[in-house]
């Protein structure tokens, strides 16, 4: 599955509250905020990436986690969220909200491991297609969609308070 000798994929539990929202805090500050960390910016991480919201992401029966757990702690993870109709014509109600792999880790096939095991998921759930939306700047990522069989298929914008950011929009099917 992966040149990782240590990784077991499971199912998240509401204990990882804690573990996925310090794993997001790094990989989304490592990720956007390129040139500084602005007040702006660190109060809505600082808001949004919280163990209590990902205690009740959790807890929510329309989200489903799937945790990379090497023999340390949680390395990566994938959020798979139904009821949430997609930007663009032609996306289903199922979207990746989030595949965060800690950097450090890159390149050892854990994104696409887990990114396979919540494809496996949703076919097992008979979901046929998902979606997701990438930050248009974020280049590996968008290359890593499309090496993986998803198309991209529209644009959105990603909104904090009064600021948008363009993403593009991909879909792909779940069975194939």
């Amino acid at each position: 599955m992966t040149d990782h000798p240590d990784l077991t994929l499971r199912v998240a539990d509401v204990a990882d509250a804690s573990s996925l929202a310090a794993l997001s805090l790094e990989v989304w500050v490592g990720t956007y905020l390129r040139e500084g960390v602005s007040g702006f910016f660190a109060d809505y991480a600082l808001a949004q990436l919280t163990a209590a919201r990902f205690e009740a992401h959790l807890a929510n029966p329309q989200e489903h986690f799937i945790v990379s757990q090497n023999r340390v702690g949680i390395d990566g993870y994938i959020r798979i969220s139904r009821g949430s109709p997609g930007p663009v014509p032609g996306c289903s109600d199922v979207e990746i909200t989030t595949l965060y792999v800690q950097p450090r880790h890159h390149g050892r096939g854990i994104g696409a491991a887990l990114l396979w095991a919540g494809l496996e998921y949703c076919a097992e759930e008979g979901v046929q297609s998902v979606w997701l939306a990438s930050n248009a700047e974020n280049a590996p990522a968008k290359g890593f969609y499309l090496s993986q069989g998803f198309d991209r298929i529209g644009e959105t914008r990603f909104v904090i308070a009064d600021q948008a950011y363009l993403n593009d929009v991909f879909a792909r099917a779940c069975c194939g």
